[in-house]
């Protein structure tokens, strides 16, 4: 039997099993089976993902990263529960971040951002008091511009929600954070609630890589104690490839971007955000989401999104793999 060391983290309850390859001695492969054991809830130490710290040069996407930012030393290697590789993670970028400051990789001076390499390109890191705040790139709405200024591209169907006009299925829309979202959105905190996320939403068109599926209902705005507006969201998520997990970073952002995009469209400013500019200066670009495992703010500057959260490292050790 082979022994890993590993460290166990969580953000917002987004749990992660981190393995530390910057050396590139890690005995293992990183296979499907592998990942898939270490997610196992029962049989192994139980993630909804496993982050593997490695050397940006010696991941191919990493390699691009360098192309354009040679100090993007570090890498994030996520994979999905069930060992499927995935391009990005908001909440799981934040406890890499604390990862490598426990391992004494990166040193966060307040005020400077530190670039890593992901799937999804380009991320940067600063820390700002407890939390990690990550600079997301830019966000896009996938569909023809036509579908996203009606504020629906696709259809989800999920177990427990009653459809529209009986229908089965609530409009939705797609929305782009460097791995793919679908947001539909529902009434009340009672129907978000009563959704059954253990089976996975049916999305027509199909997506061809899957998708994230979040289920979100607006809040009421509030002046923050900078005097700024700030909108709220609260959601569910059900990852591609996990199943509902207690919070989604990429799937915050999108959250944020889905309704922020609505409220355009509603007339709460004026113009309208046909995925080409920032929307009305009235419909907030500060946000706050709820989501099961507690609350991340999601910032929108431009065509770029910003995530900010906690990340805690719990627990650390050593695991037999079969």
């Amino acid at each position: 039997m082979t022994s890993l060391d590993f460290t166990k983290g969580h953000g917002t309850q987004n749990d992660f099993v981190l393995l530390d390859d910057s050396d590139g001695t890690l005995p293992v492969k990183l296979s499907d089976d592998v990942v898939r054991f270490l997610a196992d809830r029962r049989a192994g130490l139980g993630a909804d993902g496993v982050i593997r710290v490695v050397r940006s040069i010696e991941v191919e996407e990493g390699r691009r990263v360098l192309e354009s930012e040679p100090g993007a030393t570090w890498f994030m290697d996520y994979r999905n529960a069930d060992g499927s590789i995935a391009q990005m993670c908001g909440n799981g970028v934040r406890v890499f971040a604390a990862y490598l400051e426990q391992l004494g990789l990166v040193t966060f001076v307040p005020g400077v951002r530190v670039p890593i390499g992901t799937r999804a390109g380009l991320r940067t890191i600063e820390k700002i008091g407890e939390w990690f705040r990550v600079g997301m790139g830019e966000y896009s709405f996938p569909a023809p511009a036509e579908q996203v200024a009606l504020g629906a591209d696709s259809s989800v169907a999920i177990r427990g929600l009653s459809g529209i006009g009986g229908s089965d299925a609530r409009p939705a829309l797609s929305v782009d954070m460097g791995n793919p979202h679908t947001v539909v959105a529902l009434a009340s905190l009672e129907d978000l609630a009563g959704i059954d996320f253990t089976a996975p939403p049916a999305v027509e068109p199909v997506p061809p890589h899957g998708t994230n599926v979040e289920a979100v209902v607006p809040g009421p705005q509030i002046i923050d104690d900078r005097g700024h507006l700030t909108g709220h969201v609260t959601m569910r998520v059900h990852e591609r490839g996990v199943g509902e997990t207690r919070s989604c970073g990429t799937g915050a952002c999108a959250a944020a971007l889905a309704v922020r995009h609505w409220m355009t469209l509603a007339g709460v400013g004026a113009g309208v955000d046909d995925g080409r500019d920032a929307g009305a200066s009235s419909v907030p670009d500060a946000w706050l989401v709820d989501v099961p495992g507690g609350t991340v703010k999601v910032e929108v500057e431009g065509r770029n999104v910003y995530l900010s959260g906690p990340a805690v490292l719990v627990a650390a050790g050593q695991v037999e793999l079969p």
